[in-house]
């Protein structure tokens, strides 16, 4: 019987590993999101000290996020990894116990966090750039529709739930001890996915000439290696930052879209997460029971779309394809500005997750496929830099531009506004013509074999590109 295509990774022993590792991180990022609010209420804290703590966090991941893209592209990132869920399992682990002993203050919890959001600016560059050496090119559609599922499955529903659950028959203190724990699995899971040789490292050896498909050859913008070992450390890791926004400038298909993106957090982001909850309290007449559901609305279309899109092939039209589920994506958003009904704010926030998530999973691998090698690390910290850069600022200007505008006219401005700039950014970085001429249509499975059936003659497979060229996102 032929494995559904969403599963087909997970029949790899190396990548079931690497799963498990970012499942059991994602159900502890959603424990302590919970663990974290009641523990500093525990403590006598308010809205204020919570604020200090997420803040500590938002800085310290702004840190480390383009040094994290340079380092994966240097070092191996099953060791990053690892090093990642091993400080984390014991910086939270010590907060753990200092609650569970009476002893736990604000700072200490601020400090963690700081530590936390340096090591998520480390994780995702890392994790980016080590799935494409643990799962076959035609596969990676399908292992990051499974990252776009569990994802808010396990972080925005799970863990949540379960650190709910903790935190009623116990204390806050138990749910930190198991976000602790699930750093402790994470890494167990991670020794157990084999040290390969990282792409970067195989992109290096295979000769400065290699073609890259498509896109800018990153010989024009890497140092030699004769100059990179005579810099210090640390200037080569800020030489390997500006040759990635080398990259990003002069590849027009990433550049335009990281522009787009960039614009449409900033759009959105403020007004769905700052208005929509004003929305329904005054608006809607609702209250926290109808805001959840609005966002388990959105998580579920999330994971949704994420399994639609892992069971299909790439399109041929993968760019095109991508921008638009992003700006036609947002069109629902209008129906917040519009309507006193829970129940439609539901339905939209159901098509937007959907949308917003189903792109995502071609973003992702559309940079594994097409970014070389020994910039994917780099380039996948860029993507997740954009993310963090534009949240606080779309989230800060949303408040008072409800205020100005009302909050129909802001959600009109959302839900539109993106569907112009992602046509003008396909237009613009000519998509249409790009996506033509570096296809993606993936080669077709060997099938499985059956018992007494006679095997279909294997189809005949497009030429692999050199190890230095193989791209992703």
């Amino acid at each position: 019987m032929t494995t559904p295509r969403a599963l087909r990774p997970l029949r790899n022993p190396a990548y079931r590993w690497l799963a498990a590792a970012l499942v059991s991180s994602l159900i502890g990022t959603g424990v302590w999101i919970v663990a974290l609010v009641w523990q500093i209420v525990a403590i006598g804290g308010g809205a204020a000290e919570l604020s200090l703590v997420a803040g500590a966090s938002a800085v310290g991941m702004l840190l480390t996020t383009l040094l994290g893209g340079a380092l994966a592209d240097r070092m191996s990132q099953r060791r990053i990894l690892l090093v990642v869920e091993v400080i984390r399992a014991a910086s939270v682990g010590m907060v753990a116990l200092l609650s569970l002993a009476g002893a736990l203050a604000t700072w200490q919890l601020a400090a963690v966090a700081f530590v936390g959001g340096v090591l998520s600016g480390l994780y995702y560059p890392a994790y980016s750039a080590l799935l494409p050496t643990v799962v076959p090119e035609d596969e990676l559609l399908a292992a990051n529709g499974f990252e776009g599922m569990a994802r808010p499955v396990l972080m925005q529903a799970g863990g949540p739930a379960l650190a709910s659950a903790l935190i009623a028959v116990t204390s806050p203190g138990a749910a930190l001890a198991v976000t602790a724990l699930s750093g402790v699995v994470a890494a167990a899971c991670i020794l157990r996915v084999p040290e390969t040789a990282g792409r970067g490292v195989q992109a290096a050896t295979a000769g400065a000439g290699s073609d890259v498909r498509g896109d800018a050859n990153p010989s024009d913008t890497e140092p030699s290696s004769a100059d990179d070992a005579a810099r210090h450390p640390a200037l080569a890791l800020l030489v390997d930052v500006r040759d990635g926004f080398a990259y990003m400038v002069h590849t027009p298909w990433l550049l335009g879209t990281l522009m787009f993106a960039s614009l449409l957090i900033l759009l959105i982001m403020g007004p769905f997460e700052v208005l929509v909850p004003f929305v329904i309290k005054d608006v809607a007449r609702g209250g926290p029971e109808e805001h959840a559901l609005v966002l388990a609305a959105f998580g579920i279309g999330g994971a949704v779309g994420s399994a639609v899109i892992a069971s299909l092939r790439m399109p041929r039209r993968y760019l095109t394809v991508m921008n638009l589920l992003w700006a036609l994506g947002c069109l629902p958003l209008i129906a917040f500005g519009l309507t006193d009904e829970v129940w439609v704010m539901v339905v939209a926030a159901f098509l937007v997750g959907a949308a917003f998530n189903g792109g995502v999973v071609i973003w992702g691998t559309l940079l594994q496929r097409r970014v070389p090698a020994e910039m994917l690390g780099r380039v996948s910290s860029l993507d997740f830099f954009v993310s963090l850069a534009f949240m606080p600022l779309s989230m800060a200007l949303a408040g008072p531009a409800g205020e100005s505008l009302g909050l129909p006219a802001v959600f009109l401005i959302a839900g539109a506004a993106p569907l112009v700039i992602g046509v003008v950014a396909i237009v613009a970085a000519r998509m249409t013509r790009d996506e033509l001429a570096n296809p993606l249509a993936e080669p077709q499975p060997e099938p499985e074999p059956a018992t007494g059936a006679e095997r279909s003659p294997e189809p005949e497979r497009e030429p692999e590109f050199a190890s230095a060229t193989l791209a992703t996102a």
